[in-house]
């Protein structure tokens, strides 16, 4: 088994008005340093290991877990893990 992290962010130019209302709840509490805050999902998969792993993940991020018109994804394949 291993375990893969996978990131999925709004692509550069897409509006975050999740971001920017995180951003401004930190101005209110006097955070004034942060000046921008991008929001995204983190998932994380335990898999089996397989010879096209990487395929694998590449199909479930952009039919089920990202949104390609809007989102870009990154993913990490970790340590093998053991039950």
């Amino acid at each position: 088994m291993v375990k893969v992290q996978v990131y999925v962010t709004l692509k550069e130019g897409v509006l975050d008005p999740q971001g920017s209302a995180v951003k401004n709840a930190l101005h209110t509490m006097d955070y004034h340093e942060v000046k921008s805050v991008q929001t995204g999902k983190f998932i994380e998969l335990e898999m089996e290991q397989t010879d096209n792993l990487d395929a694998r993940i590449k199909e479930m991020c952009e039919k089920l877990l990202s949104n390609p018109v809007i989102e870009d994804y990154t993913y990490t394949i970790g340590e093998v893990v053991s039950k």
